[in-house]
């Protein structure tokens, strides 16, 4: 049975029951997911073939501190970096290192950042100079999904509403659907209950209500779904070395729907595409 509770009520743990957030909390959200979102916009510039993860990492580091907010990711569970930077056929978790970007490269830059004890948690693929058709076509199918997987969240709706509209499309692309990784709860955790995973059936799993706030990633491969963590045990990669992407979105369901709070200020939720390629998959 799931257990609803307001958010003030529960400790600061996941303890499988769904926090339901108030307006106060809503409007800590969008100053924390704001601030990440501001990020992402600012990497966009700073994404080029010749420039190291490991540049990424220090750019996000010093943006958070000027700020006044923290990475989410320093020092949490032992990982030692302010940023996940996933390349090519790394499907989430990438570590930053000193390894230049390629020209034709594509990467995820995952950010989460910690203002006035709210995660804002987002993520989105950058194109390395002129990519191939291939990995463009990914991308745009990637955040299409994460779309559709956003528009059924609403009040009385399922969890697994969201991850059907992905799947249906994605697999409809003759991509695959990440299995092994789902996004989650989050507000006053980082990692909260519910697990949002983006496969599955309409009218299973969690019911959604106004006050749940959770983030949807989809990971979507060229090639077949499984993959394998290298012995870092952070860096996740497809088994067959295909081509994978992610974008990540923050959500909060409201009364009459649903609030995105990870929206690109300056227009820029798919970095290298144009504002009206973006309309047409956003459609």
């Amino acid at each position: 049975m799931t257990i609803y509770l307001e958010a003030e009520a529960q400790p600061l743990r996941n303890t499988g029951s769904i926090r339901l957030y108030g307006a106060e909390a809503f409007e800590g959200m969008r100053r924390a997911c704001l601030l990440t979102a501001t990020c992402l916009d600012k990497l966009a510039d700073l994404v080029k073939p010749g420039v190291t993860t490991q540049a990424i990492d220090d750019f996000v580091f010093q943006f958070a501190m000027d700020a006044g907010a923290l990475p989410a990711t320093l020092n949490y569970r032992g990982y030692m970096k302010s940023v996940c930077t996933s390349v090519n056929h790394v499907v989430c978790h990438g570590i930053p290192n000193d390894k230049p970007l390629r020209e034709g490269d594509i990467v995820n830059i995952d950010v989460t950042f910690i203002v006035d004890g709210f995660y804002g948690d987002s993520s989105r693929m950058y194109l390395v100079g002129k990519v191939k058709r291939a990995a463009e076509r990914l991308c745009e199918i990637t955040y299409r999904s994460l779309v559709l997987g956003i528009r059924e969240v609403k009040p009385g709706g399922h969890i697994g509403d969201i991850g059907a509209a992905i799947q249906d499309y994605a697999e409809g692309e003759r991509c695959s659907v990440v299995r092994d990784f789902c996004g989650h709860g989050v507000g006053k955790l980082f990692h909260d209950s519910p697990n949002i995973l983006h496969y599955g059936r309409r009218g299973e799993g969690v019911e959604m209500r106004p006050g749940m706030i959770f983030t949807i990633e989809p990971m979507i491969n060229l090639g077949r779904p499984h993959v394998k963590v290298l012995p870092d045990g952070w860096t996740a990669v497809t088994r067959d070395r295909s081509l994978t992407a992610q974008y990540e979105h923050t959500v909060g369901v409201t009364e009459g729907g649903c609030e995105v709070f990870t929206y690109s200020p300056a227009g820029l939720d798919m970095p290298g595409f144009s504002a009206e390629r973006l309309a047409e998959i956003s459609a």
